[in-house]
């Protein structure tokens, strides 16, 4: 087995084993209200700085994509829907290449692009919130609740 075929493998069962995990998170919103999020520590760079860190909003998008928000989730933190949707493609694409032992031949293949596509969101997120905090007095995350 060649090492991006190891890779990809790798990212396969890894992805699945997040997937699981998010239905698990999915079935714990239902069970129990979401308020228990409240319970997190708010941010220390937002609350010392006044600034949003990069991650800042990375909670309140993934509850907003599981509860089918998607429109929320890409406000608080456009990272979370584009890791969703490419991380779908590539889990649905290498499965249905593998059930079909590699006849049909759709199964999506790891880049390093992708992630320097994650970097290029997660500054553009970071600098357009603290501009428009900054700025504009636009604070986006304001007034979003779990």
């Amino acid at each position: 087995m060649r090492d991006y075929e190891k890779e990809e493998t790798a990212l396969f069962y890894t992805g699945w084993a997040l997937v699981a995990l998010c239905c698990c998170i999915w079935g714990l919103f239902q069970i129990v209200p979401p308020s228990f999020l409240s319970l997190f520590p708010s941010c220390v760079i937002r609350r010392i700085f006044g600034i949003y860190c990069p991650g800042c909003g990375g909670t309140r998008a993934v509850a907003a994509f599981l509860k089918g928000d998607f429109a929320t989730s890409f406000l608080c933190h456009p990272l979370v829907p584009y890791t969703a949707v490419v991380g779908g493609w590539f889990l649905a694409s290498q499965t249905i290449e593998r059930i079909s032992r590699h006849k049909i031949k759709i199964g999506m293949r790891y880049r390093d692009g992708y992630l320097w596509a994650s970097l290029v969101i997660l500054i553009a997120n970071f600098l357009i919130k603290n501009l428009l905090l900054i700025l504009c007095r636009i604070d986006l995350l304001k007034g979003i609740a779990l």
